[in-house]
């Protein structure tokens, strides 16, 4: 102790180790804020593989025999499995392959790409085999590109953006949604065909033929080497329309668009997207695990404002999904009442002590939780709920243990001693104490990181490790930059320094109710100890039962109010396209509906449903594509200014669209 107790001397009466320690503190946490990563909640994604097979005409009891169990087969040597799904569906099959958390990822997809890719009694008919890694990627935000232009003009213009976009630097992953394969559709009249006696591999052939773009060799000459290149290829309907069918010898030539109809379209009706009624391209946002969402969502924000000043007349640009606004919502929500709480503690101990005195107890706050932020960016750590959560939890404890110094600092200064002698006598004696709480809290939270397994585990391993490296922090800021800073404060204090009218008042009212209200409570608390006690284990068994009984219920995690709400809709497949689209507009009428009827008992009388988005062969739940599938994504009002509950909204646009026969 005595050794400890002349290094906090020593701290007192050098503050220039204390401020420059405090410097450093403060220049470290700044450099490392800026860079921390935000997000709603720390990665928990499974580590997994994906396979898909695509088999063209099969029904899924053909792929679950004949593309399913091979898979399952030959991946069955691959070591580190925890669980293999298989999907087997119409023309497709699907099969997820989940490693165990101690695996690598990397050996891992290789092992099993090996042993896919090494599969040769697949059926002939089989098309396409893509071993990928998923769970790669994250959502951020989607923008919806509507405008007066054809759906394939639509999607040039998208690929544009795209292309831009990635460009950013800030934007690495963009994906276009709404159109299907680009191709030129040929008609012919069958009697056409008949009179010039002509049959569908002869139209093939000679579109063939005439649609090259092909290397034939090189020109070696004396000079230079000369490469040769055959370059016929029809990308227009002009360039097709003038390909020649049929020759004469006298010279007279019959031209594809003399004799078919040429169309400019998509492979598959059903891949579209409407935003608001009208067809658009949608651009989906999304991260990689290292990127940052907000920093995403500002970098194509700040593009679209610039790019609507130059887009030609009628083209609109609307964020959408914007699941990223999430995160900036709840990240503020904890920091202003993380601010909020260090201010009413400084107010708090404004009631007890100097303004000099409670100003540098509470700036240990700021200066810990800074080079907490520079130990979290090189751990890998996030900013997110749950380390704020670990801050919060901190910020609590943090203030009891600089209490408890201030307190007994200040319980010296009222002996008589200076402000040097007391601030070393006082820290010093309650070292001990301050040290052993943090011991508790180290041991209690440390085995609680290394306990919890699994998906929770990964979730709320965050709180203790953020708790932890916040009072190992504190340690050092307690006992080596405060010391200097108290002593320097109440260098002109003493123990017979007239008290301020206030602090008197304040002083007398709490010996009031210590005297009067709490002494008298513990009095009868003593002389009636049975019933006290009694009254005790009666609120703890009481406790319990409401758990036992199922009146408190157990959740792992509150559910939070979301801005975007989706109806998934999945007819057996085979289902016409004009079926799923009638029953679309009736979900979406329903939806408009309950817009009316919502919207006024919002702040404003504002739209409750600020956009509706129906995307065509998509449904996420069902895993399958095609016109039997649909989803309707609506972008409801910021959820800290709406009224009425997510479960009020879904009962209300349910009722409204009724049961579908």
């Amino acid at each position: 102790m005595n050794s400890f107790k002349k290094m906090i001397s020593f701290m007192c009466a050098h503050p220039t180790a204390a401020n420059l320690l405090m410097l450093l503190f403060i220049t470290l946490g700044l450099i490392s804020v800026t860079g921390l990563k935000r997000e709603t909640f720390p990665d928990f994604s499974v580590n997994a593989v994906e396979v898909t097979v695509t088999y063209p005409g099969a029904t899924a009891e053909d792929i679950e025999s004949s593309v399913c169990r091979r898979i399952e087969d030959v991946i069955d040597s691959v070591t580190n499995i925890a669980e293999v799904r298989s999907t087997a569906m119409e023309n497709r099959a699907l099969v997820v392959v989940e490693m165990v958390d101690e695996g690598n990822i990397i050996e891992f997809f290789n092992d099993i790409k090996t042993e896919v890719e090494a599969i040769n009694d697949f059926p002939a008919q089989v098309e396409d085999v893509i071993v990928k890694r998923i769970n790669r990627t994250d959502p951020v935000v989607s923008v919806a590109v509507t405008g007066p232009m054809s759906p394939v003009h639509l999607k040039f213009y998208c690929e544009d953006l795209k292309d831009r976009l990635k460009a950013l630097g800030m934007v690495s992953q963009v994906e276009i949604l709404g159109f299907s394969d680009h191709e030129f559709l040929i008609e012919i009249p069958f009697y056409t065909m008949m009179r010039l006696g002509l049959s569908v591999s002869d139209i093939e052939g000679a579109v063939g033929v005439q649609n090259l773009d092909l290397p034939v060799g090189s020109l070696e000459t004396r000079d230079s080497d000369i490469l040769i290149r055959f370059s016929e290829e029809r990308k227009t309907l002009y360039a097709l329309e003038d390909l020649i069918v049929i020759s004469g010898e006298t010279g007279a030539e019959i031209q594809l668009g003399d004799i078919a109809k040429i169309s400019d379209r998509f492979t598959e009706d059903e891949d579209k997207i409407l935003f608001d009624g009208k067809r658009a391209g949608l651009l989906q946002i999304s991260k990689t695990k290292s990127e940052d969402a907000l920093r995403v969502l500002d970098a194509v924000t700040a593009f679209l404002a610039e790019e609507q000043t130059r887009a030609p007349s009628g083209i609109s640009f609307t964020i959408t999904q914007n699941v990223s606004k999430v995160v900036r919502d709840r990240l503020q929500m904890l920091a202003v009442n993380g601010i909020q709480g260090l201010v009413l503690v400084f107010f708090a101990m404004l009631l007890f002590f100097p303004f000099s005195f409670s100003f540098w107890v509470a700036m240990g706050l700021p200066v810990t939780f800074l080079l907490t932020f520079f130990f979290m960016k090189h751990l890998g750590l996030s900013l997110n709920m749950l380390s704020m959560v670990g801050l919060l939890i901190g910020l609590g404890l943090l203030m009891d243990d600089a209490i408890v110094i201030a307190e007994n600092i200040a319980a010296h200064l009222e002996k008589g001693k200076d402000s040097f002698k007391a601030v070393v006598d006082g820290i010093s004696e309650v070292a001990a104490g301050v040290f052993s709480s943090f011991l508790t809290t180290f041991f209690i939270f440390g085995a609680l990181a290394l306990s919890m397994k699994g998906d929770i585990g990964k979730v709320l391993y965050v709180i203790p490790v953020i708790l932890i490296l916040t009072l190992s922090v504190s340690l050092v800021e307690a006992f080596f930059i405060l010391p200097n800073h108290l002593s320097h404060s109440l260098a002109g204090h003493s123990s017979g320094r007239r008290k301020g009218r206030f602090r008197q008042k304040t002083e007398a009212g709490l010996a009031w109710m210590r005297e009067q209200i709490l002494g008298r409570f513990v009095d009868a608390a003593v002389n009636f100890r049975y019933l006290f006690v009694g009254l005790v284990i009666f609120a703890f068994i009481a406790s319990i039962s409401m758990i036992a009984g199922g009146y408190l219920k157990i959740r792992a995690f509150p559910e939070t109010e979301g801005e975007v709400l989706q109806a998934r809709i999945l007819f057996p497949q085979g289902t016409p396209l004009e079926r799923t689209e009638d029953y679309v507009d009736k979900i979406v009428k329903a939806a408009d509906k309950m817009n009316t009827a919502l919207s006024p008992l919002q702040p404003g009388k504002a739209n409750l449903v600020e956009h509706i988005s129906v995307l065509y062969n998509t449904n996420a739940d069902a895993g399958e594509s095609g016109p039997h599938v649909a989803t309707v994504s609506l972008d409801l009002l910021n959820a800290e200014n709406r009224s009425g509950s997510m479960d009020d909204i879904i009962n209300k646009w349910r009722s409204l669209a009724g049961e579908y026969p």
